[in-house]
């Protein structure tokens, strides 16, 4: 009999509390701009950028999904001027996505998930402290 690893989960947590955000966001984040590696190099690809291939509907897809981390940031209190910023950054993305043929290229350099991720990341840390988190890679930087 052959066991099969099981992949790796992690479960999001569905309560209202920040650091339940801060939690949702990150993965949302990591899923959209460093899913998936690209082989041979040391950069990483994720859905927005995949979806990008598909003309027009990808784009509209990826773009939904990262209204959601502008909807997250309005429940946690942001301001009017942080969330018309993400949507700016969302609405970029997706104009740069519209172009055929090509529009995964800005959009795999244009990251605005991780561009409305520190922007939520700022508002938690200054307005929410005890959803803070020790980010280890930033961390061993500074040694």
């Amino acid at each position: 009999m052959t066991v099969r690893p099981q992949p790796y989960r992690r479960e999001l947590p569905l309560g209202r509390e920040p650091h339940h955000s801060r939690q949702r966001i990150e993965a949302l984040e990591h899923a959209m701009e460093s899913l998936l590696p690209i082989p041979g190099t040391n950069k990483r690809v994720g859905l927005d950028t995949l979806l990008s291939l598909v003309p027009g509907v990808g784009t509209t897809v990826g773009a939904g999904l990262g209204a959601y981390l502008v909807w997250e940031g309005r429940t946690l209190g942001m301001s009017k001027w942080q969330i018309a910023r993400m949507g700016k950054n969302i609405g970029l993305d997706w104009l740069l996505g519209l172009i055929p043929v090509v529009g995964a290229i800005p959009d795999y350099f244009f990251k605005s998930n991780t561009r409305n991720l520190r922007i939520i990341k700022k508002h938690l840390d200054t307005h929410h402290p005890a959803a803070r988190t020790v980010d280890v890679a930033a961390a061993g930087k500074d040694r």
